[in-house]
């Protein structure tokens, strides 16, 4: 479980293909703090950590998981937002994030607002049913609120703060981003379905 604040912006230090799916090291000042078999989770991804150096750490993504977020196309260089696992006794921001990403989105326009900024992001129709006005949506692994919703677009409005400490500042028109609606939404939406 995640809480959506990210802790670090780490940089993808190498991307190795293998039989199975796909390995990456990322460098973080949170590797002495990560030992093999913890959850880290990656632009909203949850990974476990396979091994852990000085100044980096090694994750394997699954055929399944490159399939279906943006790890797959991960290159070395690039910069990922990180955030450790929730400690139970920690205080709990953001929203509930499980790292279980919906699908992806794509950047459709990025726009400043004095020191803040502005994402529109297009979705897909299959994630309608859970995206909501003033609602809660992880982007890239970011808690984030809807701030006005479309058809199959949201925007977003980024603080200084998130603009400057996460990977958002370098996105651009066309990029992917990982997407993971609210859980508790998600919940009511299933229930509502079986309740017919």
């Amino acid at each position: 479980m995640f809480t959506g604040l990210i802790e670090a912006v780490g940089r993808v230090a190498a991307v190795q293909r293998t039989a199975p799916g796909t390995r990456i090291r990322v460098e973080t000042a949170l590797a002495p703090d990560l030992r093999a078999g913890d959850s880290l989770a990656v632009n909203g991804v949850c990974l476990t950590v396979a091994a852990g150096h000085a100044d980096t750490v090694e994750m394997d993504i699954g055929p399944e998981t490159a399939r279906v977020t943006t790890l797959g196309s991960l290159g070395a260089g690039q910069p990922v937002n990180l955030e450790r696992s929730m400690r139970a006794d920690g205080r709990f921001g953001g929203h509930f994030v499980q790292g279980h990403v919906d699908g992806t989105g794509v950047v459709e326009q990025v726009r400043d607002d004095g020191d803040a900024h502005w994402l529109t992001i297009g979705f897909d129709d299959a994630l309608a049913p859970f995206v909501i006005p003033k609602g809660a949506i992880a982007v890239d692994g970011i808690s984030l609120t809807i701030a006005t919703l479309r058809a199959r677009a949201f925007d977003v409005m980024c603080i200084p703060f998130t603009w400057e400490h996460t990977n958002l500042r370098v996105l651009g028109p066309g990029d992917r981003v990982n997407l993971e609606c609210d859980m508790l939404g998600k919940y009511v939406v299933r229930m509502v379905e079986h309740a017919r």
